[in-house]
C-alpha cells in the first residue's frame, strides 16, 4: 500500500543542514482561523528543539476560534482581529500587518488562516509569508480541498506548504506530503490522516524557509 511520504521541493532544500541554528531564533507571527492544531504543532516543534524559532503573537479572526485557548495554554498572546469589523480586505490586512510589526515578527505563518490576502499584506512580507493547504497543489486549491479530492475520485491526497502570493494557494512550493485515499474514506477520516502529515511537514518546511532566508538579503 502507498504510504504517506514527504516530498521536498528542490527550490529551498538542497543544502539544508544545521547551519541556520547558529542564527538567532526567527520570530513567527501565526495567523489562524480555527482550532489551531497546526499552530500547536509548531509550538511543540519549537519546544522539542526541532524548529529554531519563537512565536511572539497569534492573530485570529473568528471570536470562537479554539486557537486562542491553545495560545493561552502556552502563554502566547492571542489577538482577535475580526475581519467583519473592517470596511475592506485592505483595511483588515493593514491592521494585521501593524499587529505583526508591533511584535517584530520576521515571518507571517498562516496556520489555517481562512482569509485571502491583498497587496497590503504581500508587500509587508515579500517571500516571508508561509501557508499550509490540505491538498497536493496545484490540485484542489481553495476551500473544501479534502472534499474536492474525494469527489474527483483521485487516488492520493496530501498537503502542501508554500510561500504566499496574491493568487489563492499558488505560491512557490516548499514541501509536500502525499496521503493515499482509501476506498472507505470519508472527509473526516481523510482529513485526520492529512492533518497528521501537516503537523509533520509544517515545522520542517518553515525551517527550510528560515535557512534559505538567512542566505538571502532581508526584504
Amino acid at each position: 500500500m502507498l504510504q504517506p511520504q514527504a516530498l521536498v521541493s528542490p527550490a529551498l532544500s538542497p543544502d539544508f543542514d544545521e547551519q541556520y541554528r547558529s542564527f538567532p531564533p526567527a520570530k513567527l507571527g501565526v495567523l489562524a482561523s480555527g482550532s489551531g492544531t497546526n499552530f500547536e504543532a509548531l509550538i511543540q516543534a519549537i519546544a522539542d528543539g526541532d524548529l529554531r524559532a519563537e512565536i511572539p503573537v497569534v492573530i485570529y479572526n473568528n471570536p470562537g476560534a479554539k486557537v486562542a485557548a491553545r495560545a493561552a495554554r502556552w502563554g502566547i498572546p492571542a489577538v482577535l482581529l475580526d475581519h467583519r469589523n473592517y470596511v475592506s480586505r485592505e483595511a483588515f490586512d493593514y491592521e494585521v500587518v501593524q499587529t505583526l510589526k508591533r511584535h517584530q515578527v520576521d515571518w507571517a505563518i498562516m496556520a489555517g488562516w481562512m482569509r485571502r490576502v491583498t497587496t497590503v499584506f504581500i508587500d509587508a512580507f515579500p517571500q516571508r509569508a508561509i501557508n499550509i493547504h490540505p491538498s497536493i497543489l496545484p490540485s484542489f486549491p481553495g476551500i473544501r480541498a479534502i472534499e474536492q479530492a474525494l469527489e474527483a475520485k483521485v487516488k492520493v491526497a496530501g498537503c502542501t506548504v508554500h510561500l504566499v502570493d496574491l493568487e489563492v494557494d499558488s505560491g512557490p512550493i516548499l514541501m509536500q506530503a502525499v496521503v493515499p485515499i482509501l476506498d472507505n474514506d470519508t472527509p473526516e477520516t481523510l482529513h485526520a490522516r492529512v492533518q497528521a502529515q501537516e503537523h509533520a511537514i509544517f515545522p520542517k518546511a518553515i525551517g527550510l524557509a528560515i535557512a534559505q532566508g538567512h542566505k538571502s538579503p532581508t526584504p
